[in-house]
């Protein structure tokens, strides 16, 4: 694989500085550096790859492990650090953390590029008029009043309510509310919204409205300038690396660029690594291993505390209703609204292994549907897939996945048939919630090429085909329908089914004689029965005991 074309931008950019091997040591390296890195190579052997510094820590240090009688400090100083890297035309999930004593220091390092001067922006220096705020009305108000109070007094000669002979009390007046311009620097800088201030002027209205008749004498002097109490302003780069590397469960946009805060999970008698960023409590990341219950989730941060709670715990399947059972797998239907820790932890699970999803704590607009796996012990968890109660979209699935310890078993495929399925019970036409990620993608479109192929070899004999008739057998829509086969919904819905033996393209839709027709070439037929063939599990639909849920209005408010 060829390294990425420069791109117009940075053509223009001056060349990263590079830093000779040999002429710099662990603690020179910072992140933005690219350098090579030892990681174990497909053979067993030991190879140096080019990789990027996302992220530098001291090593940590388990809390809840078990003390030993002798702590023997690291024999290397390079021990010491430990950095998160992205291995060069490598994917994002084996992205993690390596020791320093790693890094190959007799290679050179190219060092971050340097950044392009600022332009100057002509259209914010320009000052233009504002209306007044709220806050500028309560503060000309005061003015006024104060200014009465005095023209009263120096005519009159009694001030309000002091007695004769003694000097009126003096209030210095208050500093002009003008925005901080570090603040404003800041949610510039952030993107936010600055009317997230808005109480302050609603508390400042309500006291300009609750001052009663009297008066009140002020000094309109100039008071002396009170040096304002400095602010701490994070830079741009400042904060996206402080919520790349925190644990808290914050919501952001830069969740994505997130470092990965788990290192492995220990499920029953499965020890997987993480692959993303979850938004974990803080103090379970960075963890050696977090340990989590098979049956309802829970996370725990030691082995010993886990034993505890399965001493407790007497939950032996997903809290739902089983709504599916041949063989030995079984379907559990949960609300989310009725079960919010268990969907919630189920979510925070799934995060470690999809990238593309936004991670939300409202549960409740979602149903659940859990597979499983059953035995003597239990029924163990091996996928689920989430669906909106209400979609307007016409979605029959939100979220899918298949846990890493139990993929390439054909659970993916039944996961999607089984959504199909149910989407048949409740007549309409179904379609996954986009963008999907790499792997759902490549296990829909083989889900949709598989189910398709094998209607239309049973449907050689009865004569014409539509798209609508395949849609209707199959619950796929139409747009999904015509992106399997010709990657265009360009052509009309009613095609001829023809078969040519020596077809060699793969493209579905020809245009044969004035007619548009779907041509199966035999070599696609060979694969599709090979693929067939490899297909042990499929979904029984009478084993299904499902009515589709009916939701009145109320039961569809979210968040109230």
């Amino acid at each position: 694989m060829s390294p990425p074309t420069p791109t117009a931008e940075t053509a223009n950019l001056e060349p990263a500085p590079i830093s000779k091997g040999g002429t710099y040591t662990v603690e020179n390296v910072s992140i933005g550096c690219k350098l090579f890195i030892q990681r174990p190579g497909p053979d067993g052997t030991t190879e140096e790859r080019r990789a990027e510094i996302l992220s530098v820590r001291d090593k940590p240090t388990n809390p809840y492990a078990y003390k030993k009688t002798k702590e023997t400090a690291p024999t290397k100083a390079e021990d010491k650090l430990e950095f998160f890297v992205h291995w060069d035309l490598f994917n994002k999930r084996l992205d993690g953390w390596v020791a320093g004593s790693r890094l190959v220091l007799t290679r050179d390092m190219e060092w971050p590029r340097p950044k392009p001067p600022p332009t100057p922006n002509t259209k914010k220096e320009r000052l233009t008029p504002t209306k007044a705020t709220p806050r500028d009305k309560t503060s000309n108000n005061l003015l006024k009043r104060a200014t009465s109070n005095l023209h009263h007094e120096r005519s009159t000669g009694a001030p309000g309510s002091s007695v004769p002979g003694t000097p009126a009390p003096e209030y210095s007046a208050p500093p002009s509310p003008t925005a901080n311009p570090l603040k404003r620097k800041f949610l510039d800088e952030l993107e936010l919204d600055p009317s997230q201030d808005g109480d302050d002027t609603d508390t400042d209205m309500d006291v300009d409205e609750q001052e009663g008749e009297g008066t009140v004498t002020f000094d309109l002097t100039d008071p002396p300038s009170v040096q304002a109490p400095k602010t701490q302003v994070f830079s741009k780069e400042q904060e996206i690396e402080k919520l790349r590397t925190s644990g808290s469960m914050t919501q952001a946009v830069s969740e994505v660029a997130r470092v990965k805060n788990l290192n492995k999970i220990q499920m029953g008698k499965h020890e997987v690594e993480a692959w993303y960023f979850s938004p974990y409590p803080k103090e379970y990341a960075h963890l050696p291993i977090l340990y989590i219950c098979e049956f309802c989730l829970s996370f725990f941060p030691s082995p010993f505390m886990l034993g505890r709670h399965r001493k407790r715990c007497t939950l032996l399947h997903p809290p739902g209703n089983e709504i599916y059972r041949h063989d030995d797998i079984s379907f559990f239907e949960i609300d989310g609204k009725r079960q919010l820790t268990y969907c919630r932890n189920l979510s925070l699970l799934s995060k470690c292994f999809l990238d593309h999803k936004t991670l939300y704590y409202d549960v409740t607009p979602f149903m659940y549907y859990v597979m499983t796996q059953r035995d003597s012990s239990g029924c163990h968890i091996l996928g689920y897939f989430s669906k909106e109660k209400e979609s307007a979209e016409g979605y029959n699935l939100a979220c899918i996945l298949t846990l890493p310890q139990h993929q390439r078993y054909g659970y993916g495929k039944l996961l999607i048939e089984f959504s199909y399925e149910l989407s048949k019970k409740e007549g309409k036409l179904g379609s996954p919630e986009k963008p999907l990620s790499d792997l759902g993608l490549l296990g829909y479109r083989a889900y949709w090429s598989e189910t398709i192929i094998e209607m239309l070899k049973h449907a050689t004999s009865e004569g014409d085909v539509s798209i609508d008739e395949i849609a209707q057998k199959t619950s796929i829509t139409h747009a999904d329908i015509m992106n399997t086969f010709a990657g265009s919904p360009r052509f009309p819905f009613c095609l001829v089914l023809t078969f040519f033996d020596r077809c060699t393209t793969l493209q579905m839709f020809k245009h044969f004689k004035g007619q548009n027709m779907i041509v199966l070439p035999e070599s696609l037929l060979q694969r599709h029965e090979v693929a067939m063939k490899k297909r042990k599990r499929r979904i029984n639909p009478d084993a299904l005991r499902w009515k589709p849920p009916v939701f009145t209005r109320d039961q569809l408010r979210f968040g109230w």
